[in-house]
């Protein structure tokens, strides 16, 4: 048996593709993994701020189209990337177990966030990440950068930028983990919904094939992703929304943060709430209305004025 797998031709893409085709070799010897590169409109265009990009699915569109017409039998994305609304013919057959979802720190100069001079300038192509930075640090100055991570690690040296901010995950992922000052903490940066969590991806119709890869699935990650997600649908649902959201299970517990900001970090909301494992997509709507209710509503309206993101 062959499966063709579909990536991104970036380096951690393929590194992350990499090692699923590696776990399902290893778990199912007699199938083969053939690797598909597959260019995304978020690989063609690296100038253009993400969330002036406008389109859903940046970075997954062309490689669900690849999948759905059959050209690939599988698709591995980085979840975070991944629309909320999947076509019907394609479903999400695995999430591992997630990588750091934290957020990087990264500077030659400063060991963390607090330690960077007023005026000094912080890249970062996230408007989440900008939100919650200027937010907590207004006296910084936030410049935009895209790019994989070794053309941004790159762009921020060139720039003399005072630090740059990345997943951990990805560093982890790409083997950059020295080039980590600190791991940015949960309640200063949340993450993006999903952060550090992979999605594998297949048809729908394919039931030979998730039953082949079940075992890649990690229960915890997925109901904690789903609480993030469902956070994320209900304030709108677009990837580049200045939105954050991390959950914790233990046991049947589960802990959910959820944040949404403006840009420029002048208004922000964070709450959290807590309710059962088994509801996490239920949590994550509400503590949505909660965070409508307490300003988000005003600063969902002023988003869509300045930027169309809603």
């Amino acid at each position: 048996m062959k499966i063709r797998l579909g990536t991104r031709a970036s380096n951690l893409a393929r590194t992350q593709s990499g090692w699923v085709a590696a776990q399902i070799q290893g778990m199912h010897p007699e199938i083969s993994v053939e690797e598909v590169l597959i260019e995304t409109g978020g690989d063609q265009d690296q100038v253009t701020p993400l969330h002036q990009v406008g389109a859903p699915g940046v970075f997954t569109a062309e490689v669900e189209r690849a999948l759905a017409s059959g050209q690939v039998d599988l698709a591995v994305h980085s979840l975070k990337d991944l629309p909320i609304v999947q076509p019907p013919e394609l479903m999400i057959a695995a999430i591992p177990a997630r990588e750091d979802p934290r957020d990087a720190w990264i500077s030659a100069r400063y060991p963390g966030l607090v330690d960077v001079p007023p005026g000094s300038t912080v890249a970062t192509g996230s408007l989440r990440r900008s939100s919650q930075i200027l937010h907590r640090f207004p006296q910084l100055v936030v410049e935009g950068i895209r790019g994989n991570v070794e053309t941004r690690l790159r762009v921020y040296e060139e720039r003399g930028d005072a630090g740059l901010v990345l997943a951990c995950a990805g560093l982890h992922r790409l083997a950059l983990k020295d080039r980590i000052r600190c791991a940015i903490s949960i309640t200063e940066v949340t993450p993006a919904p999903a952060q550090g969590a992979l999605a594998v991806e297949i048809r729908t119709e394919d039931r030979a094939l998730a039953k082949a890869i079940e075992f890649l699935d990690d229960p915890i990650t997925r109901t904690c992703v789903e609480a993030e997600r469902q956070f994320l649908a209900a304030l709108g649902g677009g990837c580049h929304l200045p939105v954050g959201a991390f959950a914790v299970v233990s046991g049947d517990h589960l802990s959910l943060c959820g944040v949404l900001g403006l840009p420029d970090g002048s208004r922000l909301v964070r709450l959290g709430l807590e309710g059962s494992a088994g509801s996490a997509g239920e949590l994550g709507h509400q503590l949505a209305q909660l965070v409508r209710k307490a300003g988000g509503d005003e600063i969902l309206q002023l988003l869509d004025e300045q930027l169309g993101l809603e």
